[in-house]
């Protein structure tokens, strides 16, 4: 007997990053030599004073429930966050902490989402993003921005993709997975279209905030546009900036009324974040930000040789990014001298003959692409570009001897 499942669960795929990082850690398992560059995961320890935080808690006897939105002293670090970085004023009740950013955002599209209504997502996309739109019965709508504007949409599009089915814009800057980040006049552009549009609510994925090196300063959608100020869900974690990514914390501030909706969403499904992760989030959040400030130099220090590196391929190009640990490469050309009708038969080939893995681009509304996440060290990047090289430059008949 052939058991049924929802049709909900039908119209969605599993994670092409999750499934690409999975395949090569079963390659690896099985004796195979591949260097994997497909999860978006810093490959540093997670500082000591904080992992020293959560040791604590656990020695202390805080491992038992706490409250669903979160414990206040993490509140009181996030509220911090966002008034020192952002010039975002939080009060408790708009803050809700959850099971990483990635459980932010579901709850978020659970919460104000019903069936047929419309959910704008620039592409490319982080790869979740439809697909919780799907899961919450809405539909996405993905205006395309290529490298020719640097994968950021402008105000125009942006207002072109607006109907009044249109519950939802998200926004993710520095982007995942082209590190592109959108400028302060960019952001206030973009906030003159919403402002034209009261019904729809704004989430801003702020997650690869504190990985960046832009030519300005970071700036989050409301601290352009603060007139947005009571429809806008700001998201961010720390996952990315405090190598925290298995201690699976999210939080987000917004208006009183979707953060209580958002909430009740998480406590149906999984109640609180970790409360052991939620005093190691606090450490983090109210600690010394030099550890932050030297990961982020060695990211750039891998940002320069990959995007250079990449650029130095036949068939490849690739733009240099503001931010985040991904540099996102056109490979149309190269798939077309290597006879490649699609970027997942690319990646296959990379993956088969060259022994490297990476992430197709169209999993995130940009075919012809391929993703590669430097979270790793230069030794290993090195490694991947050089097998890479071989690939393309023999057609995929490569040994892997490197």
């Amino acid at each position: 007997m052939t058991l049924s499942v929802s049709r909900r669960v039908q119209r969605v795929k599993p994670s092409p990053t999750l499934a690409v990082t999975a395949r090569a850690a079963r390659l690896k398992a099985e004796g195979k030599d591949v260097i994997g560059l497909g999860a978006g995961e810093p490959d540093f320890d997670t500082p000591v004073p904080i992992a020293q935080a959560g040791i604590d808690a656990i020695r202390n006897g805080f491992t038992r429930y706490t409250n669903v939105e979160g414990i206040n002293e993490l509140k009181d670090a996030i509220i911090a966050k966002f008034a020192r970085d952002n010039a975002i004023q939080y009060e408790r009740s708009q803050i809700l902490v959850s099971s990483g950013a990635k459980q932010t955002i579901f709850n978020l599209c659970m919460a104000i989402l019903d069936k047929d209504d419309e959910a704008v997502i620039p592409a490319p996309y982080w790869v979740s993003y439809p697909d919780m739109v799907l899961l919450a019965d809405a539909q996405p709508v993905m205006p395309f921005a290529g490298p020719a504007q640097g994968y950021k949409i402008t105000a125009r599009q942006l207002a072109a993709a607006i109907t009044p089915k249109t519950r939802l814009v998200l926004l993710n800057s520095p982007c995942n997975p082209t590190g592109a980040a959108y400028t302060r006049a960019e952001l206030r552009a973009l906030g003159e279209v919403l402002l034209e549009h009261p019904r729809i609510v704004i989430g801003t994925d702020d997650m690869y905030e504190r990985i960046y090196w832009g030519a300005e300063p970071f700036c989050s959608l409301l601290t352009a546009v603060p007139e947005l100020y009571g429809r806008t869900v700001t998201i961010n974690g720390v996952s990315k900036a405090y190598a925290m990514t298995g201690w699976r914390i999210g939080y987000c501030g917004g208006p009183k009324e979707l953060i209580s909706a958002m909430a009740t969403i998480q406590g149906q499904s999984t109640s609180n974040a970790s409360s052991i992760s939620q005093k190691a989030a606090t450490a983090a959040l109210a600690g010394d930000q030099d550890c932050v400030a030297r990961m982020n130099e060695a990211f750039k220090q891998r940002h320069d040789y990959v995007v250079a590196a990449l650029n130095a391929l036949p068939g490849v190009s690739c733009l240099p990014g503001a931010g985040t640990f991904y540099a996102f490469a056109d490979v149309s050309k190269a798939m077309a001298t290597l006879g490649c009708a699609t970027d997942g038969e690319f990646a296959e080939l990379l993956l088969n003959d060259g022994g490297v893995a990476v992430v197709p681009g169209s999993g995130f509304g940009a075919p012809g692409h391929m993703r590669i996440s430097f979270a790793c060290s230069l030794q290993t990047l090195e490694k991947a570009v050089e097998r890479i090289a071989r690939v393309l430059a023999t057609g995929g008949a490569v040994a892997k001897s490197a």
